[in-house]
């Protein structure tokens, strides 16, 4: 079984943010949304901590006060969020890249964690303490922020359950790959087309076969939609997909 976090996976210091560090916190909307002085009193509040991969960072069910836990900033590495049937049977959320911050639902309604939030990779991982985090939110420009925060995720999720009830699978696959090329939670403004995303993943976000969503892939290949390589998603053409999501 994968370690916690707070287990010798993990090693932490003081706050050291690198230039590329910046850099990835600067490419999300949310952080440069807020007011430079509540983003370096964020900073500041901050340990840094450095996680290998396969460390399970937090696991659905951890309380808020669990050993490590906090308000994380993602700024190096990918964290996959999941939830584990008890069959064995996994899906897989979301994934999320540099500049991400996330584990702020327990801080807030102090329930326990959600999902499980894995290292695909080894991590540098910015831990805003539970107290740290709870300064913050009285001031009002950084709450407001975090309502922002949630607010752009249940829409992402309102979306995710229009795809489930409404659309046709080859219409969730096209919204999916749209989401995932701004970034997928990060949903940035720029959009990439080269999608570096094994198709089990992708399978497992659908909650579909890996089969079923290789014969979907490979129909809008043949369509020139898309194009198909080892463990990347080319999108030719981002009005087909839009295209297909529109029409459901």
């Amino acid at each position: 079984m994968a370690a916690s976090a707070a287990s010798t996976s993990a090693t932490s210091s003081k706050p050291r943010i690198s230039a590329p560090h910046r850099a990835a916190l600067e490419g999300n909307p949310w952080f440069t949304s807020i007011p430079r002085a509540q983003r370096e009193a964020l900073l500041g509040a901050a340990e840094l901590i450095h996680v290998r991969r396969g460390t399970m960072v937090f696991r659905q069910g951890d309380p808020i006060h669990a050993a490590g836990g906090g308000f994380y900033g993602l700024v190096a590495g990918t964290i996959k969020i999941s939830s584990l049937r008890q069959d064995g049977r996994e899906a897989i959320l979301a994934v999320l890249e540099p500049g991400n911050w996330f584990g702020e639902i327990t801080l807030i309604d102090g329930s326990p964690r959600t999902h499980d939030a894995t290292a695909l990779e080894a991590l540098d991982l910015l831990v805003v303490p539970p107290e740290a985090f709870a300064r913050q939110m009285r001031d009002v420009a950084f709450s407001n922020a975090i309502a922002a925060m949630l607010a752009a995720r249940v829409r992402m999720l309102y979306g995710l359950t229009e795809d489930a009830t409404l659309r046709s699978l080859r219409a969730r696959v096209a919204h999916r790959l749209l989401v995932l090329a701004r970034g997928d939670a990060t949903q940035s403004v720029h959009l990439r087309r080269t999608l570096m995303l094994p198709q089990e993943a992708l399978a497992m976000m659908l909650g579909v076969t890996r089969q079923t969503l290789s014969k979907e892939l490979n129909a809008l290949s043949g369509e020139g939609v898309i194009a198909l390589g080892y463990g990347r998603i080319e999108l030719l053409s981002l009005d087909a997909l839009q295209g297909l999501v529109s029409t459901g």
